[in-house]
């Protein structure tokens, strides 16, 4: 007789076989929940315009994203990550736009909670939108970003952000010691329940072009590259470290970014320290995905699905992605 586990007593096949058993086994579900819905906002009102590498995704005026946050928590997303398209007269080698009180960033916060309040409101804690030289820090005459320097300017933006309604401050710089430095300057400053979101596993890697081209930053960094400061693509246990520190120093959740070909990462960080993991679809992920589409290569929501739910099995709570609302309304139509 043949074992219990073997051939033909065990058909693995046979819970596959229809579609009602298929769904009592599956072991991961991508809802609306998981969803964060990244945003660029520009200067002006009724204004939006359109990324040529990011197709579908567009630039808005604080009053147009306003409107589109409003149908955003319609739908049930939980969050928006904003970033800011700085304009070039208001960039500087010591990015003190920043941390401008009236500020983009700011006065789009500040719209955003006062129209749609209930909408989680992620910032971007870092300086690249704001620097003459593209880089998410302040250099020295020999172009290194500088560490310390850069970490109180970042506290600075983030205390802006805070006083502005952020809920969630998410630096995204990868300097040394900047999660601790925040999260001291929030407590001493009263703002005790704004959350941390630290990009801990930022790798240096070249899914970004689509990105800097929304925001401004790709023509001021000139071809250089941001390897001083950000990941080595080839290296995964430094990630760990990184994470564990983020944490030590007050973070209250981590990111993981790129997403898709940072899988392991992903699932790594979220088995040795069990935290909100969150992981970012990144813009040239997105641009990969909408031309094999546009071309008619891939199937559209089959696929945009089954990449959004390989981030929920390698083990992410959340997932920034610039499909966001596209899933959503598809999953309203289940």
């Amino acid at each position: 007789m043949p074992h219990p586990n073997d051939f033909p007593w065990t058909r693995m096949r046979r819970m596959r076989q229809a579609d009602f058993s298929r769904r009592l086994m599956a072991e991961h579900t991508l809802t609306v929940d998981d969803l964060i819905y990244p945003v660029f906002v520009l200067e002006g009102e009724q204004q939006r315009e359109a990324i040529a590498s990011m197709p579908g995704i567009e630039r808005l005026s604080v009053d147009l994203l306003v409107e589109e946050a409003k149908q955003l928590a319609a739908l049930g997303i939980p969050a928006i990550a904003l970033f800011p398209v700085t304009p070039a007269e208001k960039k500087s080698l010591q990015a003190e736009e920043a941390w401008n009180p009236d500020g983009l960033a700011q006065r789009a916060v500040r719209a955003l909670k006062a129209a749609v309040p209930e909408l989680g409101v992620i910032t971007d804690v870092a300086l690249d939108p704001f620097t003459t030289h593209g880089q998410d820090g302040i250099i020295d005459d020999s172009g290194y970003v500088v560490n310390d320097v850069t970490t109180t300017a970042l506290v600075k933006q983030a205390l802006s952000h805070a006083e502005a309604g952020a809920d969630v401050v998410a630096p995204s710089d990868m300097m040394d010691g900047r999660i601790g430095a925040i999260r001291e300057a929030l407590e001493e400053a009263g703002f005790v329940n704004t959350r941390i979101l630290a990009y801990s596993a930022k790798y240096a890697s070249s899914y970004y072009g689509p990105f800097r081209d929304a925001v401004g930053s790709a023509a001021n960094l000139k071809g250089g590259d941001k390897k001083t400061y950000q990941m080595d693509p080839a290296n995964s246990d430094e990630a760990l470290r990184e994470v564990a520190l983020d944490l030590t120093e007050g973070a209250d959740m981590v990111m993981v970014k790129p997403g898709m070909p940072y899988l392991d990462i992903v699932r790594r960080v979220k088995d040795e320290f069990g935290v909100p993991t969150f992981a970012y679809q990144v813009s040239g992920e997105y641009a990969m995905h909408m031309a094999a589409i546009q071309n008619g290569w891939l199937a559209e929501k089959p696929v945009i699905m089954e990449s959004l739910l390989a981030f929920k099995r390698a083990g992410a709570d959340g997932i920034l992605t610039y499909f966001a609302k596209k899933v959503a309304l598809w999953l309203q139509e289940k």
